[in-house]
């Protein structure tokens, strides 16, 4: 994440926009700066898109007699740009022709030219079109794809404002993980609505949320924003409620002493100050549960969850071979292209499909909660109270209440029947039943799929809550980061285990395809932090070389970057602890102080150099014996 410059490019001020006379956009404030890349955050309906159309000078600012800003400014002349979700030009032309004929250049053998088709080639194949696809013609396409060349068309350009509404819907992971990296070398502003919030985290240096018709500012990417905006909902919540109790307080003297003549004066100043007190107002509440203590299972289990050796997966045909050892409380997110094995390997771990050959156990005493899409199916004239009540019989109904609360299902959305529950919803309450039963391994298939950001938010916490045993498959990569410890990697035939979580992963692969020597994606395990897990890629590759002694050079080596990381660290918890204090101070200011910015930008940098810090950590321990190397 990089502040991009301060230089004011576009600015709203005091600005309000009805569509039907409807107010959609109240008094709002809204700036870019720079190069910044903006992301747009609110509930459906909320105006985000209203907001892009706006800047784009599809919609105009209301006649507002009461606005005291100037409405919209541009520090300069600035071309905007914005994704259509409908592809424009001759569906009888083909690709080629569409886009180099909208070159602005059309010498041939200028430099500009060449520049255009260089950049023109490389956002065709990395959009994950071959080259022959050039020649097509636009009707040929799908709408999807469509989308897709729409987007190229734009990139080329290269507006002083891009204007992006879901620009990763229609893409794979990897078209998505190519679009991030693009995304931080534009060199242009971008403002961007999307409900992928990996795709924010790894692009966004600013987001504004929209709530209730107005926006409001946050400084760095999306976990960054989610995490400033619960504690301003806690800092807030807290001033309302000491607010009303000495409202009550100073009420209730006036009350008792209003009639008494020695103390109608003294009534009468309490009820002034009433009056003269600035109201706080109750904060609107995020819809999003954060479980707090751990969520233990009802039994253990024993140290091995899994263990499998040879075990061959597939139906008519074998897919892989895995050798595994699966502990207690780890918690492995699973990756890989669809085909590649991995729902078939979780229904084989559960005992719902059997191997094709070798030998794959379960340890002692485990119990499994299993989710896919077809546990979905539920059909019932219950109420979700009702029906969950029926679950738990020994619960009472304040308990039901409250449980089925914390999975976003509190007042009447506990009332309604089962069978008018949408998709994602009936997939809540499947998870909530689960998660009851408190099982000590739980096997998900996609677990959050047609939920919304409330929902997956709330599952989130509950799955980083629980104590158990978690293999999962989702699609949703900011889900794999929040839930994952750790990642297996299908790949053909092959499987590389990684024990640094997702994100950690992706940056060392980015190394690796960067040029850079990196040993710690492995296709075995380290002993230290997995304790005995085994992923094997291939037949006759199941048996690890023993692990050496450790020498004393790695050993000092490890050592010294060791001593540099928890100096980076402590160094980041101070200015982290120094960032949340003054943001009490600043939670309700109307302007946002300068040095709030300033502290910002030293907070990134030491975290910077943490992370750097870490890293390095974790290139000399990959060097380490305690490493198995693949064999």
């Amino acid at each position: 994440m990089h502040l991009k410059g301060n230089a004011m490019l576009y600015q709203i001020e005091d600005g309000t926009v009805s569509v039907g006379g409807q107010t959609i956009l109240s008094h709002i404030d809204f700036e870019i700066k720079g190069t910044e890349k903006i992301a747009v955050v609110g509930r459906n309906g909320a105006g985000k898109t209203t907001l892009l159309k706006l800047i784009a000078g599809q919609l105009t600012l209301d006649r507002d007699d009461r606005r005291n800003g100037t409405g919209i400014l541009c520090s300069r002349a600035v071309t905007i740009g914005m994704l259509s979700q409908q592809m424009a030009g001759d569906p009888d032309r083909t690709v080629e022709e569409e886009l180099l004929g909208a070159c602005p250049c059309q010498d041939l053998y200028a430099r500009e030219r060449f520049e255009y088709e260089r950049e023109y080639d490389r956002l065709f194949t990395g959009f994950g079109f071959g080259k022959q696809d050039k020649r097509r013609r636009l009707a040929e396409f799908s709408g999807g794809e469509q989308t897709k060349i729409a987007l190229i068309r734009l990139l080329l350009e290269r507006p002083d404002i891009l204007l992006l509404d879901e620009p990763t819907n229609h893409l794979d992971i990897q078209t998505s993980e190519w679009l991030e990296r693009y995304m931080k070398r534009y060199d242009k502003a971008v403002v961007m609505v999307s409900h992928d919030r990996f795709f924010l985290d790894r692009t966004a240096d600013v987001v504004y949320e929209l709530e209730g018709g107005t926006l409001r500012r946050y400084p760095g990417n999306y976990t960054h924003y989610r995490q400033e905006k619960l504690k301003l909902i806690r800092l807030q919540t807290k001033a309302y409620e000491r607010q009303q109790e000495e409202l009550a307080r100073l009420d209730g003297l006036v009350e008792r002493f209003k009639h008494k003549p020695t103390k109608a004066s003294f009534a009468r100043s309490k009820k002034k100050q009433m009056e003269r007190m600035e109201r706080i107002e109750k904060p609107i509440q995020d819809g999003v549960h954060m479980f707090a203590g751990a969520m233990e299972p009802l039994i253990p289990g024993s140290k091995w969850v899994f263990e499998s050796e040879h075990l061959k997966l597939g139906y008519d045909r074998e897919l892989l071979e895995i050798t595994i050892r699966i502990r207690r409380g780890q918690k492995i997110g699973l990756l890989g292209a669809n085909g590649a094995g991995k729902t078939t390997f979780l229904k084989t771990v559960a005992g719902l499909i059997p191997a094709l050959a070798g030998k794959g156990v379960l340890g002692q005493n485990i119990t499994i909660g299993y989710f896919d899409q077809h546990s979905a199916e539920i059909t019932s004239e219950k109420t979700v109270a009702e029906h969950f009540h029926d679950l738990f019989p020994s619960m009472t109904e304040k308990e039901v209440r409250s449980t089925l609360g914390a999975y976003l299902f509190a007042g009447r959305e506990a009332g309604k029947k089962v069978s008018a529950l949408s998709g994602g919803e009936r997939a809540r309450l499947i998870l909530a039943e689960l998660l009851q039963s408190r099982p000590n391994f739980l096997i998900l298939d996609e677990p959050t799929n047609h939920m919304d950001v409330q929902a997956k938010e709330t599952l989130e916490s509950a799955f980083q809550a629980y104590t158990g045993t978690i293999l999962f498959v989702s699609h949703d990569r900011y889900f794999i980061r929040q839930v994952a410890e750790s990642v297996l990697i299908f790949e053909g035939q092959s499987v590389l285990y990684y024990p640094f979580g997702y994100e950690h992963y992706l940056e060392r692969r980015e190394r690796e395809q960067a040029g850079e020597t990196i040993a710690a994606q492995v296709k075995a395990e380290d002993q230290a932090l997995i304790a005995g897990m085994r992923a094997v890629p291939k037949a006759e590759r199941h048996r690890l070389r023993e692990i050496p002694t450790q020498e004393a050079y790695l050993d000092w080596k490890l050592r010294l970057a060791a001593e540099r990381m928890e100096a980076a660290g402590g160094r980041y918890e101070i200015l982290l602890g120094e960032w949340e204090t003054q943001m009490q101070e600043w939670a309700f200011l109307e302007t946002r102080p300068p040095e709030q910015e300033l502290l910002w930008e030293k907070l990134e940098h030491a975290w910077e150099l943490w992370h750097g810090c870490c890293m390095e950590w974790a290139d000399v321990f990959a060097e380490s014996p305690n490493w198995s190397k693949p064999v």
